[in-house]
């Protein structure tokens, strides 16, 4: 967030798999069990039936807090995916030297709230047509993504990108950069493996109630 704000690594090219940061085999850090607000595990495990997808809506503490406020929503936490190096912190997301962007990790119950609810407050909670960046935060870090986790949830991906490109297009905004990809390992073509963020990065806006929070929405509603 503040690396974006005061350039300490304004990082707007992708780093390759052969220069990314060499990370670890195992988490640095110790992991809440349970979600400061919404009194859920972090790491499950969830009922039965519940459905998880990842979303990078850029900086983190805003997007988390979008997602923990929407009714249905079982539980959320931040982390990095769609990178390279195993188990990064945040000061090496930081760098732009790990690939990964800040995610949300969004488990939920399809009976209350739909899959489709849920893509549509990720339209309407960013402008997705910014690239590496969202508002004053810049760097692949904050990139646009849907890291999805099941047939459904990627067909409505692609339907709800159309559609608000189109809503997009006729309000004078640009193209949609979003990435939209599988939330599966690399070796069964996805982008690989989400890593949790450290503790102080959970549900930050909670603990923080003055905190930076950054939503840079374009105002236009998803169909």
């Amino acid at each position: 967030m503040f690396a974006g704000l005061f350039g300490s690594s304004l990082k707007t090219t992708m780093v390759t798999p052969d220069r990314a940061l060499p990370g670890r085999e195992k988490r640095p850090f110790t992991l809440p069990e349970r979600h400061a607000v919404l009194d859920a595990p972090l790491e499950g495990p969830f009922p039965d039936g519940a459905q998880v997808i990842y979303l990078g809506l850029g900086c983190f503490w805003g997007a988390e807090k979008e997602f923990w406020q929407l009714p249905g929503v079982i539980s959320t936490s931040v982390g990095y995916q769609g990178g390279y190096t195993p188990h990064p912190t945040y000061d090496e997301v930081c760098t732009g030297m790990t690939g990964h962007t800040e995610i949300v990790r969004v488990v939920y119950d399809p009976q209350v709230v739909s899959d489709r609810d849920v893509l549509r407050a990720f339209w309407e909670s960013h402008d997705p047509t910014q690239g590496f960046r969202q508002g004053n935060d810049v760097g692949t870090q904050y990139r646009s993504a849907i890291y999805y986790t099941s047939a459904q949830q990627e067909e409505l991906a692609r339907e709800t990108h159309e559609s608000f490109q189109q809503s997009l297009q006729e309000r004078g905004f640009g193209t949609i950069t979003t990435q939209i990809a599988s939330a599966e390992s690399r070796e069964d073509g996805g982008v690989g493996e989400f890593y949790f963020a450290e503790e102080n990065h959970q549900q930050y806006l909670h603990k923080n109630p003055g905190g930076y929070c950054p939503v840079h929405s374009t105002g236009v509603a998803c169909a």
